[in-house]
């Protein structure tokens, strides 16, 4: 840690610099689109991507385009020693924002605010400045460190896949792409959609429309529902004061051309974490159960549907899959999205799941489960992440952030999957502090100005240690 003090003054005086590149980057809507030709995950993603190329380059650093999947910057010429992989692209802004519009970032009260703030390009940013000290300062390394910059994470990270099918991993990869101190376990990844056709139903006492979430990854703050117009408004609004009471979530009924609109309002929150968030989906389905319909094998899909993801089951309990071990904590499960119209229904979940889970403990219950209930089936899988507590990397890393925060650095676990859940040696190195809450995929999302320093600092320091 020989060169804390000239890293620290160096960051200190670029504060203002690395504020000013972040909004920039901010700026642009870049939540991946349809595929362009030269533009594979649509406009905004290309725009963010070929903006941090530029930025890259204007500090000096050699910059490659792999065919506007990635773009990497290069710290020196020698041997590849240490990757740091950030990325460009964003989730949806979602509902709810108060301080500012999504991609108009502003600097407020310490913080920075706007979509990407956090997650990840006020992170990327940092590990820029970084290289940025380590070769203005002139501090010796005999080994290279790249920095790869992507633009598909949030929907699949295949633009990683299209690189490393170039590039072999180096010795040593961290993202800035979660919280301090280190994450070394990432938890599993385990979507499905549920889906169902049905005779389309028109007369009294029906469910018209459902529609709820947008994103599979992000807690759905809002939903709505149609009713048919013979329901009696007092009586909805009776039913739904006692789910309000039980849930927390928030409904408003009133006429519109169709029938009777039910809204409900929630919190939103990161399918990782889904009882830091209030399920409006999930609340409103509670609604529809209690309500009486005219039956129909509509609604008793959604029944069927509420059965199997009850408010509340944050854990896969009522599909069978509630497993939890030491290492990663509890499988968590969070309904996202759900759409019923015409004559079907679509509805997709997340589950991050423990390090005990697999195929046959987790999947083909829920299989099981959703197929006994009246739906077709499908799903992705990936199984959970772990690097080893006791490699010098890792100690490496976790000193360089004691050396900085004074706080205790340790290893800890999370349901979030980053760039390096494939890559053997990867772990998520920041860039937020432990106990701060960014809003990451939620309204009012935010980068820590104090905590962006600190994460340049904490790079800088691993950079020159590492690759010495």
């Amino acid at each position: 840690m020989s060169y804390k003090k000239q890293i620290s003054d160096y960051i200190d005086a670029h504060i203002d610099d690395m504020i000013k590149d972040t909004i920039e980057l901010c700026r642009i809507n870049s939540v991946g689109g349809a595929y362009e030709e030269g533009k594979p995950y649509g406009d905004g993603p290309y725009t963010a991507l070929m903006a941090a190329k530029q930025l890259c380059e204007s500090y000096g650093f050699k910059t490659t385009n792999y065919d506007n999947y990635v773009i990497t910057a290069d710290m020196g010429e020698n041997e590849r020693h240490l990757d740091i992989l950030a990325h460009m692209d964003v989730v949806a802004p979602g509902d709810g924002w108060t301080v500012t519009e999504p991609f108009d970032p502003i600097v407020k009260d310490g913080k920075i605010y706007g979509r990407g703030t956090s997650d990840d390009k006020g992170p990327a940013v940092a590990a820029l400045y970084a290289m940025r000290a380590v070769k203005e300062l002139g501090i010796p390394v005999s080994k290279n460190c790249r920095l790869i910059l992507g633009s598909d994470e949030e929907r699949g990270s295949n633009d990683i896949v299209h690189y490393y099918a170039k590039e072999p991993e180096a010795p040593m990869t961290f993202s800035p792409d979660a919280e301090f101190p280190l994450t070394n376990v990432e938890k599993g990844q385990f979507r499905g959609i549920l889906t169902a056709k049905f005779d389309k139903t028109e007369g009294v006492r029906d469910l018209i429309e459902f529609n709820g979430g947008t994103t599979t990854n992000i807690v759905p703050g809002k939903a709505y529902a149609i009713i048919s117009s013979d329901f009696n408004d007092d009586e909805i609004r009776n039913i739904a004061a006692e789910v309000t009471k039980e849930t927390g979530v928030a409904f408003v009924v009133a006429g519109n051309e169709k029938g009777l609109i039910i809204n409900a309002e929630g919190k939103g929150a990161h399918a990782s974490l889904p009882e830091d968030g209030n399920n409006a989906v999930l609340a409103l389905l509670m609604l529809m159960t209690r309500i009486s319909f005219t039956e129909s094998k509509k609604v008793s899909l959604i029944r069927e549907l509420s059965r199997l993801f009850p408010y509340g089951d944050h854990f896969g309990k009522a599909m069978g899959i509630d497993l939890k071990d030491d290492i990663a904590g509890p499988t968590t499960v969070s309904m996202n999205i759900v759409k019923l119209e015409g004559d079907s229904i679509f509805a997709n979940f997340d589950s991050r799941t423990c390090i005990d889970a697999n195929e046959e403990n987790t999947v083909a219950p829920a299989k099981k489960a959703c197929e006994e209930a009246g739906f077709e089936f499908e799903h992705t899988y990936v199984a959970p992440h772990a690097v080893p507590a006791d490699s010098d990397f890792i100690k490496t890393l976790l000193g360089a952030y004691e050396s900085v925060t004074g706080l205790e650095g340790r290893c800890i676990a999370m349901g979030g999957g980053t760039y390096v859940h494939h890559l053997k040696n990867g772990v998520a190195f920041g860039a937020v502090g432990e106990t701060t809450d960014t809003h990451m995929h939620g309204a009012d999302e935010f980068m820590l100005i104090s905590e962006l320093a600190d994460a340049a600092k904490i790079f800088a320091i691993s950079i020159a240690e590492l690759c010495k």
